[in-house]
């Protein structure tokens, strides 16, 4: 019982940890990307060259990482293409698209995906479980409606593709028996495509110093860390959880913002909060019948 209670415990933990540093990746993007702070490019590159160095100095206190039979390998290179699939197009949505919009374009997608995945490898969805995905998600959509717009047509698509590819790279994440080693190799394994991004729009590079500080705060610790932590998650948590409980990024957001850049609280948050806690809770409560 005690064991139990105290896996859920450490889930939750490694839960709103992983959600709190996908919050702030997605507030360094849109600040770097928004005031042109950094090219997309670049801010891409740099994020997830900055997880590379980050996971070098992890392994020099742990074992080094192996590459593993060849069966690992090939799952690592669709990892690693999922994940620099995810963040290219992250980065070149969030360009044309308002943060509201992005969000729920976003994580809207990230469940429709891992929800699809799990009905096709067999996962049969319960009543309560879509009761609670639908309320999380109206919370969200009630949250972002102020500052929707009208998106482009290239940033939606572009965000649709982010946000599938993310919700594949979190369904093969969930198999993951070593988060630390397994995050590093994906994100070692995305090294090639980053050398032919950047050799590809070198004429287009655009830096400056705040720029680059952003996309190795994001690609070090918002990333590195954030995905390594989520993989542990994972490991407490089923397919419906995993998918409903991302939807809570952009209230946490949101909380970020009141307490660290002493935005009013508004009633619209507070509704918001309560209804995509509330289906988070709804979903949690059937799986926990189940």
């Amino acid at each position: 019982m005690f064991k139990i209670l105290d896996k859920r415990i450490k889930t939750i933990g490694y839960t709103i940890t992983a959600l709190i540093a996908f919050a702030a990746n997605s507030v360094l993007c849109r600040m770097a990307l928004k005031d042109n702070a950094i090219d997309a490019s670049s801010f891409t590159a740099i994020r997830l060259l900055s997880g590379v160095v980050m996971f070098l100095i992890l392994l020099s206190f742990n074992s080094p990482v192996s590459n593993g039979s060849n069966g690992r390998q090939r799952k690592t290179w669709i990892s690693a293409l999922l994940l620099f699939i995810y963040a290219i197009a992250l980065s070149f949505a969030y360009i044309s698209l308002e943060t509201g919009t992005g969000a729920l374009v976003l994580f809207g997608t990230v469940q429709i995906t891992m929800i699809t995945m799990g009905v096709i490898s067999g996962h049969r969805l319960r009543l309560f479980e879509l009761l609670g995905m639908t309320v999380s998600f109206g919370g969200l959509a009630y949250l972002v409606y102020p500052t929707m717009t009208t998106p482009s047509f290239s940033g939606f698509m572009l965000m649709v593709v982010s946000g599938a590819a993310w919700g594949m790279y979190t369904v093969i994440g969930r198999g993951s028996t070593n988060p630390l080693q397994d995050n590093a190799l994906n994100f070692k394994y995305t090294m090639p495509l980053v050398l032919v991004l950047v050799l590809t729009t070198l004429p287009m590079l655009s830096l400056s110093l705040e720029g680059v500080v952003y996309a190795v705060l994001s690609g070090a610790f918002a990333s590195a860390l954030g995905y390594t932590v989520w993989y542990i998650a994972l490991r407490g948590l089923s397919a419906t959880e995993a998918a409903v409980v991302q939807l809570s990024v952009p209230v946490i957001a949101s909380i970020g913002g009141i307490l660290f850049v002493s935005e009013p609280i508004s009633t619209r948050l507070v509704i918001a909060c309560t209804l995509v806690l509330g289906g988070i809770l709804i979903v949690v409560l059937s799986n926990k019948r189940r």
